[in-house]
């Protein structure tokens, strides 16, 4: 069998390291080798090592035994008990793993069932329109999740039945034992499984809840969207998430804003960007136009002589700031349109107006040579 690395080595920490640093150190290595993402064939041993290193280090009086003992001072330990004070639901909440399969890596069961357990987060995503974001919005959504049971109020017990002390514990909801070692006796304090470490029994599990004491159920939120919001803003509800098992707190809702695409405006931050197409004419002579904005028009006078590609700014006619007061430019690029299709007495102005200006113009009605000299032949 390979000998134990040193459970500070595993960690990357200095044996002076404070809890801070420790869990530091730890979840970073568990975020890379947890049986969720890190499909490694060695990924679930050094998901173990590491997370029993960090159960020693963690907890003060493992920590002293193991400095004092080595790994020599963990053998009066069973497997549960080293890893019996490690809450991953605190460590990863909020990461969407499935605690579960953290146990099966260890080979045992259970250690998600011992004493409180926060909820959940939910997650939901709400679309709204680009007006909507500028004026922002209140509104009602529904939102599936566990809440408390209605029916035992969160007790587990059918209405009308109750709890007794558990026989196993005597109620204190830990079983303490005392192993022998040569190193003298070791106190060895775990959960009791009979009560899953609550001190107490349900007499009749409640029929609405099966005896959880939670209920899924869909429940109508009022959300408040504030003004200038952006796609991936997250709005926090807090306790509005998945329930705690065990009287553990419950969870947040996070509203995940999605802004949908505008069919006049891009936006860039709180700047909306507009393409106004306007005729060779207006571009060449100046003209009063009709700009639309998010709430109404505005007039906007181009000036004489304007090319396209040509970009002015409306000030304040853009987005509201989220983080402080006033707005955003409405910023307006200009396109000149060339017509497709020009009557006869058009293309004579256009032809006067180019002969005026000294452009020659040869068009497609113009005979070329073959042309000319087809008409010779034929006179």
């Amino acid at each position: 069998m390979a000998e134990k690395r040193d459970y500070y080595e595993v960690l990357g920490v200095d044996k002076g390291a404070d809890k801070k640093e420790i869990k530091k150190a730890y979840r970073k290595l568990a975020m890379k080798y947890h049986p969720d993402v890190n499909k490694d064939s060695d990924a679930a041993d050094k998901f173990k090592e590491i997370s029993e290193a960090y159960a020693v280090l963690s907890d003060e009086n493992k920590r002293n035994t193991y400095d004092q003992f080595g790994h020599s001072g963990m053998n009066g330990f069973s497997q549960e008990d080293i890893f019996s004070n490690i809450n991953f639901d605190d460590i990863f909440r909020g990461f969407g793993f499935d605690v579960g399969n953290i146990f099966d890596v260890f080979g045992f069961g259970g250690g998600r069932r011992q004493g409180p357990q926060p909820g959940r987060d939910v997650y939901y995503d709400l679309d709204i329109s680009l007006e909507e974001a500028a004026t922002g919005l209140e509104t009602d959504i529904r939102v599936p999740h566990t809440k408390t049971c209605p029916a035992c109020e969160g007790s587990r017990a059918e209405p009308g039945t109750g709890t007794h002390q558990c026989a196993e514990c005597g109620g204190t909801g830990q079983i303490r034992q005392v192993n022998n070692t040569f190193l003298g006796q070791m106190v060895n304090i775990r959960p009791c499984n009979a009560c899953q470490g609550e001190g107490s029994v349900v007499e009749e599990p409640c029929k609405n809840c099966n005896g959880q004491g939670i209920v899924r159920t869909t429940s109508s939120i009022h959300i408040k969207v504030p003004p200038g919001v952006e796609s991936g803003s997250r709005l926090r509800v807090p306790g509005e998430g998945e329930m705690g098992m065990r009287n553990g707190p419950p969870g947040d809702l996070y509203v995940m804003i999605n802004v949908k695409p505008h069919k006049l405006f891009q936006r860039e931050a709180a700047n909306l960007y507009y393409e106004k197409p306007i005729s060779f004419v207006q571009a060449a002579l100046g003209d009063s136009v009709e700009i639309p904005t998010l709430d109404s028009t505005a007039d906007f006078k181009i000036p004489a002589g304007t090319q396209s590609g040509t970009t002015f700014r409306l000030k304040g006619q853009g987005m509201p700031h989220l983080r402080w007061s006033g707005k955003g430019d409405l910023y307006v690029k200009v396109k000149v349109v060339t017509p497709r299709r020009l009557s006869p007495q058009q293309k004579e102005l256009l032809q006067e107006f180019a002969d005026i200006s000294g452009d020659e113009i040869h068009t497609s009605e113009d005979k070329g040579f073959f042309d000319k000299v087809k008409d010779a032949i034929s006179n």
